[in-house]
């Protein structure tokens, strides 16, 4: 049957006309951004999947910088603290040669002694990074805080957030605390009260040439003369004992932060393959497979080309009609 009201076979070739062109511009549209899940309504699960990873990417990204610039404060503590125990090794040596020498050559030696002393002072000033120096304090009347290095930006299952951090703590790695109001145990390694044992609660005044068992000493300013009074035997054993237990101390010191800094690098690491896991994964989930895509953009256009074909003849055929009225 045929009508000039209802042409059926041009409706049917336009809807398969219409429906090929939806699909070439979907074909078109990823192959231009090289995603398949391009916006929520393509598949509304994995673009917001794909986009809280994306999120948390950046993330991470802010976390790796972090780590960076904490491996960067703790490398320059650790680089302080090795230059401060050469240094205080060879104090070490020069009280090693006090022992027996003549008041002359204590006050020669005494002389280098106060050099290196300096030297350690200087050294712990120095190991500053972006304002954060763990070798030289002022906690005022508390104790130091650690320095905190994020580490970690996590998401658990119920999608809560939170962060990690990779702890120092200064209180056992400090060499000098300026806080007025700390306790005398609370003090850094070299200017704490200490006898070969240890660091003492209190102080002991010592009077030099006297000996007393009981005396302590600071490594930061022990003498070996005051101009007039000089260090016997005895209290040159005992600053040596002094020097052995804050060597101890900083050994101890400078472990830890040798492992702070190994940890450091490791989680660099680790959050690097972590945020390339994360783009694989948020890639299987919403990028397009190009091969696919350009063999499918193909067979739409030649789709296209015959549904353009067809609703042509389904068009001639109602001119066809116009024949039978002809003389």
């Amino acid at each position: 049957m045929s009508s000039i009201n209802t042409n059926a076979s041009a409706m049917t070739a336009l809807q398969t006309l219409s429906a090929t062109n939806k699909a070439l511009n979907t074909t078109q549209g990823r192959i231009a951004t090289g995603l398949r899940v391009a916006e929520a309504s393509d598949n509304a699960a994995y673009w917001s999947i794909a986009t809280t990873m994306r999120s948390d990417n950046k993330a991470l990204s802010t976390v790796q910088d972090s780590l960076g610039l904490g491996a960067s404060k703790v490398d320059t503590a650790y680089t302080g603290m090795n230059k401060a125990i050469d240094t205080l090794n060879e104090i070490k040596v020069k009280l090693v040669a006090a022992n027996g020498a003549s008041n002359a050559d204590k006050a020669k030696i005494q002389t280098e002694v106060k050099a290196l002393q300096d030297q350690l002072k200087s050294y712990a000033d120095g190991a500053t990074f972006s304002g954060t120096n763990m070798l030289s304090v002022n906690s005022g009347a508390a104790a130091s805080p650690d320095v905190k290095v994020v580490s970690a930006f996590n998401r658990d299952a119920s999608g809560t957030a939170s962060i990690s951090t990779i702890d120092i703590k200064v209180e056992s790695i400090k060499l000098y605390e300026a806080g007025t109001g700390v306790a005398t145990t609370g003090k850094g390694i070299l200017d704490s009260e200490r006898t070969s044992a240890g660091v003492e609660g209190t102080a002991n005044a010592v009077t030099l040439g006297t000996y007393d068992a009981a005396d302590t000493f600071q490594v930061a300013t022990m003498k070996l003369t005051d101009g007039t009074l000089f260090a016997n035997d005895q209290q040159l054993t005992q600053m040596l004992g002094v020097v052995e237990s804050a060597l101890k101390d900083m050994n101890t010191a400078a472990t830890d932060l040798g492992a702070a800094k190994s940890r450091i690098e490791l989680q660099k690491s680790f959050t690097s393959s972590l945020m390339d896991s994360i783009d694989r994964g948020v890639g299987q989930l919403v990028d397009a497979d190009m091969n696919k895509e350009s063999t499918r953009l193909q067979a739409l256009q030649v789709q296209q080309q015959l549904g353009i074909q067809a609703l042509s003849i389904a068009n001639g055929n109602s001119q066809s009609i116009m024949s039978l009225f002809r003389g």
